[in-house]
């Protein structure tokens, strides 16, 4: 079966300096991967290529999503094909709330009107999965939000959008025990749809360890030098990088 996602040699370069080199990686339908390394390794910097930041400069090789070449589409048109990411830093949208900005994505993905008891019903459901107050639909987008508030916000805008491959950025970072369990829990039932895949970029261990992982890629100075399953996230949490940076 041909794979969601088929990224082949791509190198990515940012101001002319080479983050990414020859980068092989293939996702599944379904299926959940897991981009580890350490801090400045260019996990980011795949994530931000493959969403279409015009700051990241591909340089050579295909990403083929959904039997498309989405390197020669627009930003917009990728999150229309089902690509979505969820940033280290999410931004804030005065005068737009996060109920309406969920629910024209949902529109513009869909090309349908949605049906606003329909959508009220279901981000009440999403928002009591991820223990956010109703009230938070109608506030601007992440005016005002904790820096947890906001990675909650992530993940309820990517249970609303239903996205083919969700890209989740270091989701984990700065978070507590506390968030990073409820955070935990929208990933998981995002992976209740079992077409649903997920890359998950992290040099941590916390979101992981409540999670089914298919597959996980270790990233060292921009190379995947090791590909495996779940044990290498059991190493890399008993032992660090450090093997894998000798490398």
């Amino acid at each position: 079966m041909e794979p969601l996602l088929n990224i082949q040699n791509l190198s990515v370069s940012v101001d002319d300096n080479e983050i990414l080199h020859d980068l092989n990686l293939k996702v599944g339908r379904g299926e959940t991967h897991v981009l580890m390394g350490p801090n400045g390794a260019g996990k980011s910097t795949l994530g931000n290529a493959l969403m279409g930041n015009p700051q990241y400069k591909i340089t050579s090789g295909t990403v083929i999503f959904n039997g498309k070449n989405i390197l020669e589409e627009s930003v917009c048109d990728r999150a229309k094909e089902g690509l979505f990411m969820s940033f280290q830093n999410p931004i804030e949208v005065p005068g737009v709330s996060l109920s309406n900005f969920i629910r024209t994505a949902l529109e513009q993905r869909t090309g349908k009107r949605i049906r606003l008891w329909d959508f009220k019903k279901e981000i009440d459901q999403k928002l009591k999965v991820l223990d956010m107050d109703p009230s938070y639909a109608d506030r601007d987008l992440n005016v005002g939000f904790s820096g947890g508030e906001k990675k909650k916000a992530e993940i309820l805008q990517m249970l609303m959008l239903k996205p083919s491959l969700a890209i989740l950025d270091e989701t984990d970072s700065g978070l507590d025990v506390d968030a990073v369990r409820t955070v935990s829990n929208g990933v998981k039932e995002y992976q209740k749809d079992k077409d649903g895949a997920l890359l998950i970029i992290t040099h941590s261990t916390r979101i992981l360890e409540a999670l089914h992982v298919d597959a996980t890629h270790v990233l060292v100075n921009g190379h995947i030098v090791e590909d495996g399953g779940a044990e290498l996230v059991d190493e890399i949490n008993e032992r660090g990088f450090e093997r894998f940076e000798e490398k």
